[in-house]
């Protein structure tokens, strides 16, 4: 529709300028042709010394006499141009129309003539022509008056716009039929990329538009399909890297949390609604849950790479904060906020803290006892007692023993937890294993007038495993029993297979251990009675030990429940357990 009627607005504007140019240049043509023709007839000298003569004579008759001969070349054509003889002031005398005459208006040129000038000025907006010639000039007898009324003019003008109409007309015809088909080939086209990009913008990339031209509006067609297939793959590789961040965000261990511009929240992962132990909804704000942390305005003022840390507590649980903003214009840019649990990384540094400490303490005891009698035989040259001298050596020897013992259970432990104490696999009798480790305690346990019973089901079946390594952890288990069991207590060693599992428990009627310290008992250098244990012996590493090694057989080692004094320690191992490339297979 805009193209049609662009092209018949251009029509009627070139039609309208062609006419009034038309117009214009007849008038003008019909002007200038009659001043044209009066100027070459009055420039004749003949024609004007006859009319000269004649009116030097008052001839008024012979005057028209000479008009009439020179009608032709004035063009008088006695309708629409005639001549008139005036006397100098106006009157009419003779001519070509009296009717006319009589009735003569005073013109600018006929008022020019009375004045003894030559009236030939054109006037292209009057309806006449005229041309007043005073005889002779200066102080005029006579005027001829020559008057064309124009009709001749409009006459033609008046042709002229009906053509102008009627070529305006069938122009706008024309206009119309080809204006549908210039549309028909220029905007058919169009529209069908039209349609096609509403369905790209849809999503619908699967049509492709045919190129049916080598013109502008085939490569648009070409183009648009190549930037159709362009946006497609765009488009699936956004998908896919929202994907991968979804899935990313959806199971990271670490917390994520959007806010927009305003502090509205945008996005909460699972693991920090589980950090922030509540429900994290669109209803939320960066106040409610941040604000004490850090002001909002500050950190999106901050320039990227830039971020803020901080820490808060929840629910006991330590939780490190980095904030950010994720772009640089504010209006449109918010806050990014990532959590992450510091919990056990600040208790395993207080712990490192504790093991360097117990460490250091156990070391340094035995060190100075071993200094303190060292000293004192060195200082006593000779002067003491042999008895009492061979008593300090012994207590020297035991303080080296007691520090070999630590130093051989740290390195011990140090190896488990880098993986370079590799298990010796084979497969062995468990029950087998547990008597040999109850003969090994039944001295022990005898001289401190124990009763120690073991009773493992008859029948027990192979295990695999590292058999030395299982043993140290039944021989330390069972050896705590009998050292911490008073003198005329029970020790009771039973085991049984349940399922894919064995297991053996350890039972005695001694002191117990608190239900605060049950969590702990597990931890390195931990001791419920501390002097109790020096006086013993204990390094506090043994169940550490012993729990690394049950746990690098897949198994678990842990305090059963027990009933009145005294505890039970259970130990769980898989019947078949394999460590590929450790296993050294025994028969």
């Amino acid at each position: 529709m805009k193209l049609t009627m662009i092209l018949l607005l251009l029509i009627t504007s070139l039609m309208a300028v062609v006419g009034a140019f038309l117009t214009t240049s007849v008038s003008s043509f019909y002007i200038n042709s009659f001043y044209d023709q009066v100027s070459d007839v009055f420039s004749g000298e003949e024609f004007v010394s006859s009319l000269r003569s004649a009116a030097a004579q008052g001839d008024v008759s012979r005057m028209q006499e000479v008009l009439s001969a020179s009608a032709g070349s004035l063009g008088i054509d006695y309708r629409t141009r005639n001549y008139y003889i005036l006397d100098a002031d106006g009157t009419y005398l003779a001519g070509s129309d009296d009717e006319g005459g009589q009735t003569l208006q005073s013109t600018p040129n006929l008022l020019a003539a009375q004045l003894g000038e030559v009236g030939e000025k054109s006037d292209i907006t009057a309806d006449y022509m005229d041309a007043a010639i005073p005889l002779p000039e200066g102080s005029p007898t006579y005027i001829v008056y020559i008057l064309d009324n124009r009709d001749t003019v409009s006459t033609l003008n008046s042709r002229l716009f009906m053509i102008i109409l009627q070529s305006l007309l069938i122009g706008l015809l024309i206009s119309v039929l080809l204006s549908f088909l210039l549309s028909k080939a220029m905007v058919g086209p169009i529209e069908k990329l039209t349609a096609s990009a509403e369905k790209v913008a849809s999503g619908d990339f699967d049509s492709k538009l045919p190129v049916e031209s080598t013109d502008e509006i085939g490569v648009l067609t070409g183009t648009f399909n190549e930037m159709a297939g362009v946006l497609e793959e765009t488009l699936a590789a956004v998908e896919n890297e929202r994907n991968k961040l979804d899935t990313l965000f959806l199971h990271m261990t670490d917390g994520v949390v959007a806010f927009d511009h305003n502090g509205a929240l945008i996005h909460a992962n699972p693991a920090a609604r589980e950090m922030l132990h509540q429900e994290l909804g669109p209803e939320r704000t960066y106040a409610e849950l941040f604000a004490a942390v850090y002001p909002f305005g500050q950190v999106l003022s901050l320039s990227r790479p830039n971020y803020a840390e901080s820490e808060m507590m929840v629910s006991g649980r330590t939780l490190e904060l980095y904030l950010a903003p994720f772009s640089s214009d504010q209006e449109s840019g918010g806050v990014l906020i990532v959590l992450h649990d510091v919990t056990e990384q600040h208790r395993n540094e207080e712990r490192r803290k504790e093991f360097v400490a117990n460490v250091s303490h156990e070391l340094r005891t035995p060190l100075t006892n071993v200094r303190s009698y060292a000293e004192t035989l060195r200082d006593a040259g000779g002067d003491i007692p042999l008895e009492t001298e061979q008593s300090f050596l012994d207590i020297i020897i035991t303080e080296t023993d007691r520090m070999t013992n630590i130093v051989q259970d740290l390195l011990t432990l140090s190896r488990l937890d880098t993986g370079n104490d590799a298990l010796h696999l084979s497969r062995f009798p468990f029950r087998e294993a547990i008597e040999n480790v109850c003969r090994s305690n039944a001295l022990n346990a005898k001289r401190r007038g124990q009763e120690l019973t073991c009773a493992p089901d008859a029948e027990l079946p192979l295990i695999t495993g590292d058999r030395s390594r299982l043993e140290q952890v039944m021989m330390n288990v069972i050896g705590n029993a009998v050292k911490y069991t008073p003198e005329g207590g029970h020790i009771r060693i039973t085991a049984g297979a349940e399922g894919d599992h064995v297991w053996m428990e350890v039972s005695d009627d001694g002191i117990g251990i608190p239900a605060k310290d049950r969590e702990r008992i597990f931890d390195r250098f931990y001791r419920v009675d501390k002097a109790r244990s020096r006086e013993s012996g204990g390094t506090g590493l043994g169940l550490s030990i012993a729990k690394e090694i049950v746990e690098r057989h897949h198994g678990a080692i842990r305090l059963a429940p027990h009933e009145g004094p005294g505890t039970t320690v259970r130990i769980e191992l898989p019947i078949c357990a394999e460590e590929p490339g450790e296993t050294e297979a025994e028969e």
